[in-house]
């Protein structure tokens, strides 16, 4: 029988933490926080409960998510963000595992709770992650601050897990566009580290297609006013990036002239 080792990157997370540690209670066999040394209630919250907290300066999403995965003491994982919890289906599901394992890693569908409401359309619906696995078989990956699992060979193979992952998005529409305003920033530098280009036709292609791929294609319009609002500040999230992208490489080029 396998081991499993439940593993979460925080910060400033006190009114979410405590959902998802509770979750993981009975599920799997240690807890490992990695907490960006946080301000608030959360290293308290957390040192309530028999888990390993370890304090580590943010190295960015990929590089803190990679840095917690080698702190598990066991190669079976369970990963979670600290505003995420399991239902209790997959609770279930992942238990059943650790005497029938029988793939590189397990996907699960993600449930997204949006300013009070379940959002069932729209790009964020159907949502599944990559979040039960052998972490020898695969690393985090991606451009910050979108991060994914990959498996390290095409030819690992994955399963699908009954249940969801309860995911506890924004409270308020400030607090969402408050996100969207940093993690823009984020990719914007992240791009331009790697030497993505910003032309015109981005800025105006990308941020449309991807709010009428989200309102009109992911029927977005059946979420009412949230499917409207994601749909926008998903637009609007290509649009601040390709803009910011553009400065950045503009200052760049008037610094060697």
């Amino acid at each position: 029988m396998i081991k499993l080792s439940g593993v979460i990157i925080a910060f400033n997370e006190e009114d979410k933490i405590e959902k998802c540690l509770q979750s993981l209670i009975g599920v799997v066999d240690e807890i490992i926080v990695v907490d960006s040394f946080s301000t608030d209630n959360t290293k308290a919250i957390c040192n309530k409960y028999d888990i390993t907290f370890i304090e580590q300066e943010f190295l960015g999403y990929i590089e803190q998510k990679n840095f917690a995965l080698k702190q598990a003491s066991y190669n079976h994982i369970v990963s979670l963000d600290a505003d995420e919890s399991l239902s209790d289906t997959l609770k279930a599901s992942i238990v059943n595992l650790k005497a029938n394992w029988n793939y590189d890693g397990y996907y699960c569908r993600r449930l997204n709770f949006f300013c009070g409401q379940w959002i069932k359309h729209t790009t964020w619906s159907p949502d599944k992650k990559l979040r039960v696995f052998d972490r020898r078989k695969v690393k985090w990956k991606g451009i910050n601050p979108h991060d994914q699992i990959v498996l390290n060979d095409a030819k690992n193979k994955t399963g699908f897990l009954k249940g969801v992952i309860l995911h506890d998005t924004y409270q308020s529409y400030s607090e969402f566009n408050e996100k969207v305003e940093r993690f823009s920033t984020i990719s914007a530098k992240a791009n331009f580290e790697i030497g993505t280009t910003a032309p015109i036709s981005k800025i105006l292609i990308h941020p449309t297609w991807s709010f009428f791929h989200s309102y009109v294609i992911k029927l977005g319009f059946l979420d009412g006013l949230n499917g409207l609002v994601i749909s926008v500040q998903t637009a609007n999230t290509r649009f601040l990036k390709y803009t910011k992208l553009r400065e950045l490489i503009r200052q760049s080029k008037n610094k060697k002239e």
